[in-house]
């Protein structure tokens, strides 16, 4: 048998030698090499393209045979390089590239984002609140040009510089405002390292902590932070540290450790400032730890986490304002508790469980709750004030996506809130809840984008067991219901995560070359309410699955598509999806979109030692159980890859993902060219310096897109 070296190195040279037309490329073969996966009931599973993995991202074979099917991608994009570069200069001239985020006053600074013509990262800044200062004014400033008396706290691009990949994860300024810590990446793997700087004196703190979540927040004495560390070998966040600035990290003191590796760990400040709070969550649990901000030496329990119990909290006006499962509220409930309590006994109600109307997220201020919602698979803000009825803010389209937005202080009448859709782009209002005026304070500039050209619509779709699945529709002004068109079809399905309609400068390329673009709101997500989430994970995943296929059947059925022109995307869970589509309904679709793909479900699940495993035995099920193995083995799209014509295929990837590790795809796409008796083309490629979001700067990305959707394009035959 020929080493996987040589094996590779040959790949390598037939590619090098090959011709460059896409028709005469030939795609990589990879060395099967016998392997048995082994589960604790004793079930067993070859795999031969387990070799493929190498934590370490070092393996000489693995590296060529990575870079051998980007070869192979190169070949097979070289003839559509003129139609990516038209999708990319449409895409990047939509943008306004010196943009600026709306300013949010916090502690009597003004805080914002811009970017500057050309570059990839924004310049993170500050101007002192002041007479005539306000968010509207700075937007106006930073419009002309004019940026006298801003303070840059952090330019990306000179921190990016020479780096292949670069990102900050987020940055805390002390409650003095003098000190600055952030947290940076250099590789896309999501292990951040924190540094500080003197935001008075410009000087810069030696010391680094490495390893962390990203999660960071100060004491009141302004020199004292807490932090989370990751484990090194699971990347899990494994416990809470305490850092003084100045001093050794390694002198640095466990504060609390989470033992049970299927809790995530987050840190943050209540709304009034009082409390430091540790949150630890999995998937079906809750519980917070909260110390006074002014010395956080103990923590102390807010309620005992209790499995089927989940609970977000914040306190404001000597109260716990806590939202929650707790009596069977499935759909959650808001409660609240006098400030010293840790029983549940002492939660009264605020806001009754409604079956029909799933509560999602509040905001506090001194006045009012802000309450955001969702009924009927459609988002909604709610204002809740004493003595008042409940009023609600307003939309107008019948599909659309509104949020509560930056709302940083809690002595304000005002109230941000987001709202767009597919045809309205991303907008901010300041609704001022006492006088009930409100102001826009900025929508996201698209260059040359006409919204009156477009139309979204909602329609419901019949699955195969009787529900009536809600879908989002756009296409432009003029379209036909004829059964002709082109149509790529987008959901992600899993983890109660609603995907909501918004606004993307990407489809509007697609829009306007007469495709339809329809987004799925399939079981798995929790636009429907907590049953929704119920009735596609564990279980009942299939129901993700067949969600999406007789959606598909359906918008076909109505002449919203042909049959043989629709495109299917999906990425992370969503690739899973995309997996399991395909095994299962091949034929109904042209081409599957798939990035960072989700596939290898079975075996990711019984190693323990890989990122996010333990903490999701409740989304997918433990497979050391037979019937969690069995199920979960039934949909796995790796295990179900069979002889049968597959679509056209652009599978995404990257090397340094820390949420599906390459080697997913990679022995994905290993076995599907084994068993493909289509003749569509499977392109695979790995960015090599990049993680589970891909390259990093906000151009680079689009680069991205344009190839996908260069190849989908090509593939629906669309013009």
């Amino acid at each position: 048998m020929k080493t996987a070296l040589l094996l590779a190195t040959t790949i390598l040279m037939t590619l090098s030698t090959a011709s460059t037309t896409a028709a005469d490329a030939t795609p990589p073969d990879a060395e099967k090499r016998p392997h048995v996966v082994k589960a604790p009931h004793g079930a067993e599973r070859n795999d031969e393209y387990y070799w493929l993995r190498d934590d370490e991202r070092e393996d000489k074979a693995m590296l060529a045979y990575l870079e051998a099917e980007n070869a192979y991608a190169d070949q097979v994009m070289a003839p559509l390089e003129p139609l990516e570069n038209a999708l990319y200069e449409e895409i990047v001239g939509r943008i306004k590239q010196d943009d600026s985020s709306i300013p949010a006053r916090e502690r009597g600074w003004w805080y914002y984002a811009r970017y500057e013509t050309g570059k990839d990262y924004p310049i993170h800044a500050r101007r002192k609140d002041g007479p005539g200062v306000d968010a509207l004014a700075i937007q106006q400033a930073n419009e002309r040009g004019d940026f006298a008396g801003e303070e840059v706290l952090l330019d990306v691009n000179a921190l990016a510089e020479g780096k292949d990949y670069y990102a900050v994860g987020a940055y805390e300024v002390s409650q003095d405002n003098t000190m600055l810590a952030w947290a940076d990446d250099t590789n896309g793997r999501r292990q951040y390292t924190f540094r500080f700087r003197d935001l008075a004196t410009g000087k810069a703190y030696p010391e680094e902590l490495r390893g962390t979540s990203g999660d960071l927040v100060f004491a009141d004495d302004n020199r004292t932070v807490f932090y989370i560390e990751n484990d090194p070998e699971t990347l899990l966040t494994k416990r809470v540290k305490r850092h003084v600035i100045g001093t050794d990290p390694a002198q640095d003191v466990v504060v609390y450790e989470e033992a049970d590796d299927s809790f995530y760990m987050g840190i943050d400040r209540t709304r009034d400032d009082r409390y430091i709070v540790i949150g630890v969550s999995s998937t079906v649990s809750d519980e917070i730890r909260y110390a006074p901000a002014a010395d956080p030496q103990a923590f102390t329990v807010l309620a005992g986490r209790e499995r089927d119990l989940e609970y977000q909290a914040d306190h404001l006006d000597d109260r716990w304002v806590i939202l929650t499962n707790a009596d069977g509220a499935k759909n959650f409930k808001l409660v609240q508790a006098p400030s010293g309590s840790t029983s549940r006994k002492d939660w009264t109600d605020v806001v009754a469980h409604d079956e029909n109307v799933l509560l999602e997220t509040f905001e506090l201020f001194d006045g009012f709750v802000a309450l955001g919602e969702r009924s009927e698979a459609l988002e909604r803000v709610r204002i809740l004030r004493p003595g008042r009825e409940d009023e609600y803010v307003a939309a107008d389209e019948p599909a659309y996506s509104m949020g509560l937005s930056a709302n940083t202080e809690p002595d304000t009448t005002k109230l941000r809130y987001t709202y767009t859709s597919l045809t309205t782009p991303a907008t901010t209002y300041e609704l001022d809840t006492a006088t009930g005026e409100r102001v826009l304070l900025k929508q996201q500039p698209v260059l040359g984008y006409d919204p009156s050209r477009y139309v979204t619509e909602r329609v419901w779709a019949t699955a195969r067991d009787g529900e009536r699945i809600p879908v989002s529709l756009v296409y432009r002004k003029g379209f036909e219901r004829d059964g002709t068109a082109a149509m790529l079809q987008y959901a992600y399905g899993s983890y109660g995560m609603s995907m909501d309609p918004g606004f993307s400068v990407t489809t509007v390329s697609l829009l306007d070359r007469g495709m339809v673009y329809a987004l799925a709101h399939i079981r798995g997500g929790q636009e429907m309410g907590r049953r929704w989430y119920d009735d596609g994970k564990l279980l009942n995943k299939i129901n993700t699955f067949t969600d999406f296929i007789d959606v598909t059947d359906h918008l076909v059925a109505q002449g919203y598509a042909a049959k043989d022109r629709v495109a299917a995307a999906g990425g992370s869970a969503g690739g899973l999806l995309m997996g399991a589509v395909s095994n299962m309904a091949p034929d109904r679709y042209r081409v599957i979109l798939s990035q960072v793909p989700f596939v290898d479900v079975v075996t990711t699940m019984l190693d323990a030692s890989i990122p996010l495993t333990t903490n999701e035995y409740d989304e997918w099920g433990n497979p050391e159980q037979r019937q969690f193995y069995d199920y979960m083995l039934s949909y796995s799209p790796y295990d179900n890859l069979k002889a049968q014509a597959y679509p056209a295929m652009f599978v995404g990837t990257g090397l340094w993902d820390s949420q599906v590790q390459y080697w997913e795809p990679a022995k994905y796409v290993a076995r599907l060219r084994d068993v493909d008796t289509g003749n569509g083309p499977v392109v695979f490629r790995t960015n090599m310096e990049a993680g589970h979001g891909g390259k990093s700067g906000r151009f680079r990305r689009f680069r991205e897109q344009a190839e996908m959707y260069a190849f989908m394009l090509d593939q629906l035959g669309v013009k």
